[in-house]
């Protein structure tokens, strides 16, 4: 008898603990508290990025318009969008590698430090991202720095 009452207990317990993690995953924005990104909401903003880069690169003009946020595509229409992108953004679409810097959070507004390099050029951007309904959506990239590669 105890035995079955130890597998219950262990039972509830992991049930318990599964519930709470898929929560947590479920609504890594929930609550964002000033400071650095943790580690889900690092890696949720990076594939969020990534995603819209990479459509860039492929020239996918809707697909990286989705990513933006809808306060921004409200005021952005897509044939603005991609003027702005194709005049401004070539190194995004002409990419040759995206790491990642800093993710911080302030006054819920996410910033992500992206650096890009392109055609022999190093650039730094940073990402504004807002949250709404539990959905990311990019409200600007401004280029920070850009310089020239070195070869070793």
């Amino acid at each position: 008898m105890k035995w079955i009452v130890g597998v219950l207990v262990a039972l509830v317990s992991l049930t318990a603990c599964a519930q709470t993690s898929t929560v947590e995953e479920s609504a890594p924005f929930e609550e964002l508290a000033d400071g650095s990104c943790n580690s889900s909401e690092s890696r949720l903003v990076e594939e969020h990025i990534s995603g819209q880069i990479t459509a860039l690169s492929k020239e996918d003009w809707k697909s990286a318009y989705s990513f933006a946020a809808p306060g921004f595509q409200k005021t952005v229409g897509l044939d603005q969008f991609i003027f702005v992108i194709t005049s401004q953004y070539q190194m995004l679409i002409n990419n040759q590698g995206v790491e990642y810097g800093a993710c911080d959070i302030a006054n819920k507004e996410i910033t992500q430090e992206v650096s890009v390099t392109s055609e022999n050029e190093s650039y730094k951007l940073i990402y504004s991202l807002s949250v709404m309904s539990q959905k990311l959506g990019i409200e600007s990239a401004s280029v920070t720095y850009s310089e020239p590669e070195v070869s070793a």
